[in-house]
């Protein structure tokens, strides 16, 4: 099949995967233990009370019934009121997404950058003193937790230096740009608040370190073997005897074919940022998304817990479709089928 019918293909192969995500989310909404009514409304809620939420909830129908009205609420933005926040938890989320969609942008850049760097440097020095360097480092940010770096971070620049700011999106004294995205640093920029953009770069600098440590260097690794391994490859080796510069067959020959296995393993990774960033976002006050989610976990707020999956499961899916193009793009055989 051709690039166009590829993607339509994945397109809905991950609706179907949403509207089965959409069922389990309700499911277990329905299933843990404890009464919605009550726990919406608290201990002291009168029986009259209780029903009447039943009712205005549809919580009185059967389950099919149930997910009906529940499902047509999400696809209209509907998620229903937080009893974190006493609030719709679609404001709630538009409210903290924008945090961790900064942090996670710029993680992202950091992992793939990062991580092709330093594979290629790896790569071109392999079986050297900085390859094995780099080999102890990867083995180290692979194995060390994600938020064992992070308070290492924040002890360290936050702390013992004090050279870069770590808490919240902003320092004290300094006003939140006008609201256009909710992304502090491309609002500041768009409103001309260069300072303000600047701190909010240096506060968000630390975080996404954190966040995309480990999993810049698994993939770093992955970029390393392929290369080293692709290297050995004929047609390689024709290139280099006709006299092919070095710098030419390393970064459009030999790169992109290893970049597949790589490209893979980064995008489960970037998925999994957000996820991940509730530590992250905890340890450094981050107000985002996975922050507000694991405040509803806590307090038990189903409505807005099934949002904030949502919102991730949706935010998974779109990140393996884009996985799946560029896959797709860096070897032809797996969009023709020739690749399974």
């Amino acid at each position: 099949m051709n690039l166009k019918k590829f993607i339509i293909h994945r397109i809905l192969l991950s609706i179907v995967v949403i509207f089965g995500l959409s069922i389990v989310i309700f499911s277990i909404a329905r299933i843990v233990p404890g009464d919605p009514a009550r726990m919406a409304l608290g201990a002291t809620a009168t029986k009259e009370a209780l029903e009447n939420f039943r009712i205005e909830n549809h919580l009185n129908k059967s389950l099919p019934v149930q997910y009906f009205y529940w499902i047509t609420g999400v696809l209209q933005g509907n998620f229903g009121m937080s009893t974190t926040t006493d609030r719709a938890v679609a404001k709630d989320i538009l409210q903290f997404l924008p945090a961790t969609v900064e942090i996670v942008f710029f993680s992202t850049l950091l992992l793939i950058f990062g991580s092709i760097l330093i594979g290629k440097l790896a790569a071109k020095h392999k079986d050297t003193v900085i390859d094995g360097i780099l080999r102890v480092f990867s083995y180290a940010g692979v194995a060390m937790p994600g938020f064992v770096v992070a308070i290492l971070l924040l002890l360290l620049f936050g702390y013992m230096w004090q050279v870069i700011p770590v808490l919240g999106r902003l320092s004290p004294g300094m006003t939140a740009p006008a609201h256009i995205t909710g992304l502090y640093i491309l609002d500041a920029l768009l409103t001309g608040k260069f300072a303000v953009a600047w701190d909010a770069f240096l506060h968000i600098s630390i975080p996404a370190v954190a966040l995309a440590l480990g999993g810049m260097f698994q993939d770093a690794r992955l970029v390393r073997n392929a290369m080293v391994e692709n290297s050995s490859k004929d047609y390689l080796v024709a290139m280099k005897g006709y006299g092919v510069p070095e710098k030419v067959m390393n970064n459009k020959y030999l790169l992109k074919p290893s970049l597949i296995p790589a490209v893979s393993c980064m995008g489960m990774d970037i998925a999994s940022l957000m996820g991940n960033a509730f530590l992250i976002e905890t340890i450094f006050s981050w107000p985002g998304i996975s922050k507000y989610g694991l405040s509803a976990m806590l307090a038990k707020d189903l409505n807005a817990i099934s949002g904030v999956i949502m919102v991730f499961g949706v935010v998974f899916v779109a990140i393996n479709i884009i996985v799946d193009i560029v896959v797709a793009y860096l070897d032809p055989r797996i969009r023709l089928g020739g690749g399974n």
